[in-house]
């Protein structure tokens, strides 16, 4: 990381830092959750070239585990995101097992039909809740000692766990090992001609995604307090595609900035469009809320045909950082 590198990252790290006292800390925290799935997604999609339609089982599964040793048990805060993060793994384990010998289309539509199998498991147990979920899901305390029940205190550990996510995300695309499936991906042909065991590297890309994933999932359970049937849904796999392409797959801020923008319009537009119906006095503007998957689709379309290399990826290709 060179000196400008460093001098950015300080920079944003002291705007999150001061960021709560400004901003409603429950919707910064959910930007933190998403922005670390999509991580896990593109180190996975963006890096590797293996694009998975079966995130959320990873994302949902863990939130639901989480939610549920903290409800039934009584488990600490700290242990139950560990149980949610290494789910999360054993997951990512079991289905890339499965999928990970498979190709293109292939690979992905595994996952999906592995996804939509978790989910079915999810819609039918009672441990999850069913339709109604787990709702009510309490914070604790850290360590027994830090009051989680204070929004700031529990933002300042999403933000403590959010880093943590992006800087081993940031450690291992720089590390030998991610130089290999950096290479896969380029030319998987010549990878395995070099003598390196592609399936075994793959399938370890995929474990840490998914365990990333997990944690992810686990701590926006802890954070809004349920976990529901969507956070499993194919809809989200969805989602998380659409983050990771708007900001720009294979850039290390590109789904950061996807999924701040793709949340943002999914828990702002209904406010935006009440003050434009109130600015112009067109009444269509305070609609504007229930149309949240028409302007993402919007910007999905305009993303294909104008900057297919996401927001961050065209900055980077116009502007780049030498």
């Amino acid at each position: 990381m060179n000196n400008k590198n460093r001098l950015f990252f300080v920079v944003v790290l002291g705007l999150l830092l001061a960021a709560p006292f400004g901003i409603y800390p429950i919707f910064l925290m959910k930007l933190l959750c998403f922005s670390l799935f999509a991580c896990a997604f593109n180190l996975l999609v963006g890096f590797t070239g293996l694009l998975s339609f079966g995130h959320a089982a990873f994302f949902g599964g863990a939130a639901y585990l989480t939610g549920y040793v903290i409800q039934t048990y009584g488990v600490p805060t700290e242990l139950a995101l560990l149980l949610g993060t290494l789910l999360g793994a054993f997951l990512g384990l079991i289905m890339g097992m499965l999928a990970i010998r498979r190709q293109g289309i292939y690979f992905s539509m595994i996952t999906l039909a592995l996804a939509q199998m978790w989910y079915f498991v999810c819609l039918q147990s009672s441990v999850t809740g069913g339709e109604d979920g787990l709702q009510g899901v309490v914070r604790g305390k850290l360590f027994g000692v830090l009051d989680l029940t204070s929004d700031m205190n529990l933002y300042y550990l999403v933000l403590c766990i959010s880093v943590f996510g992006f800087l081993f995300i940031l450690r291992v695309i720089h590390s030998p090992f991610g130089q290999i499936i950096k290479a896969i991906k380029e030319n998987e042909p010549r990878a395995i001609s070099l003598g390196y065991d592609v399936d075994k590297y793959k399938l370890l890309i995929f474990i840490l995604s998914s365990a990333l994933a997990g944690l992810a999932g686990a701590t926006k359970t802890v954070v809004l307090g349920f976990a529901t049937l969507s956070d499993v849904h194919w809809s989200l796999s969805g989602l998380v595609i659409l983050m990771t392409l708007v900001g720009g797959m294979g850039t290390f801020a590109g789904p950061i900035v996807g999924a701040v923008l793709i949340i943002s319009l999914e828990n702002k537009l209904g406010d935006v469009g009440i003050w434009l119906a109130t600015v112009t006095h067109i009444d269509w503007f305070a609609t504007l809320g229930e149309s949240v998957s028409l302007v993402t689709g919007l910007i999905f379309v305009a993303c294909v045909l104008l900057f297919r290399r996401g927001i961050v990826g065209e900055i980077s290709a116009r502007w780049p950082v030498h």
